[in-house]
């Protein structure tokens, strides 16, 4: 890689990363949601793959999942409430609108089919698309079992985090349904690990995750 080329890499980097860090706080997120999802995707994609491109791809689709909620006003984003049918309709654009966000970004194609698909199901369920199976990106697929480990084991503003093992059953639960189920076995053999980072709400650190040497 020649060095403009590198400034340039870094430079998409530290802009995704700050973009994340900005919805997290937008949503009032406790912590850092999106870097945890992004560092345990890795833990289920290195399973599956040792090439450093698809990794980092993958990295950064999960980092940038939910940039898509930028276009979601707060009277939506921030209800504590159920939402209703015009309101749910309207959450529902925001991986079509974070699509649209990181495909600019040039060496983050990839990246941005994770953002397009992580809301679709493993039985076709899902949203935009009603992808199913195989025809949604790995990435979202390892995404989605993180997401909801992640969703089960931290606090929110309406409720406290549950236990590890509740997550679990959750995610074997939904194997086949939501979940693709080779992420989930993935998940099960990768369990000692995630239940490390989960307890200590664990990131790996900040630029091995995404660097060559690493990935």
């Amino acid at each position: 890689m020649n060095i403009e080329a590198d400034i340039l890499e870094r430079a998409d980097a530290a802009f995704a990363e700050a973009l994340a860090e900005a919805l997290d706080i937008r949503e009032h997120e406790i912590g850092d949601h999106s870097k945890r999802v992004a560092c345990h995707t890795l833990v289920l994609a290195r399973r599956f793959t040792s090439d450093p491109d698809q990794l980092r791809q993958i990295y950064w689709g999960s980092l940038l999942h939910d940039v898509g909620k930028i276009g979601i006003p707060d009277a939506i984003l921030l209800k504590q409430g159920a939402l209703n049918k015009d309101e749910w309709n309207t959450m529902r654009t925001h991986p079509e609108k974070g699509y649209r966000i990181v495909s600019q970004i040039q060496e983050m194609k990839e990246a941005a089919e994770i953002v397009l698909s992580h809301e679709e199901r493993f039985d076709g369920s899902g949203y935009p698309r009603g992808l199913r199976g195989e025809q949604i990106s790995l990435g979202a697929r390892l995404f989605a079992v993180v997401d909801t480990l992640d969703a089960i084991t931290s606090d929110r503003p309406y409720r406290k985090a549950s236990l590890f093992e509740q997550a679990r059953d959750e995610i074997v639960r939904m194997s086949g349904t939501q979940f693709d189920p080779a992420a989930v076995q993935a998940f099960l053999a990768e369990e000692t690990t995630l239940r490390e980072m989960v307890e200590a709400k664990c990131l790996l650190p900040h630029e091995p995750a995404i660097s060559q040497t690493q990935i």
